[in-house]
């Protein structure tokens, strides 16, 4: 056996080490662990971001922030959410 060959080993498996399981950019899982459908009136509503699926999720999110600075993923079928969704698509101001 080289000695060279323990050496090698050792950084080849520290680097598999390092590298297994790191994700390739950001976060790869959905942000929304359950959602909700109840309806939160607009009034309420800060911000509303759209997570379009990907490769971090198979399905799309959405998730609202209300005035109070609660944080909250609706489901993106429910149909008060759709709504929202298409109003902000509409809008000459897009504001997510």
């Amino acid at each position: 056996m080289s000695p060279r060959f323990p050496l090698l080993l050792l950084l080849l498996t520290a680097c598999t080490a390092l590298c297994h399981g790191a994700p390739l950019a950001g976060e790869l899982r959905c942000r929304c662990v359950h959602t909700v459908s109840e309806v939160i009136p607009p009034r309420r509503l800060d911000r509303v971001e759209l997570v379009p699926e990907g490769p971090h999720c198979a399905v799309p999110e959405v998730i609202v922030t209300t005035k109070q600075g609660q944080t909250v993923c609706v489901n993106p079928s429910s149909p008060w959410v759709q709504l929202i969704v298409t109003k902000i698509f509409n809008s000459p101001h897009k504001q997510l």
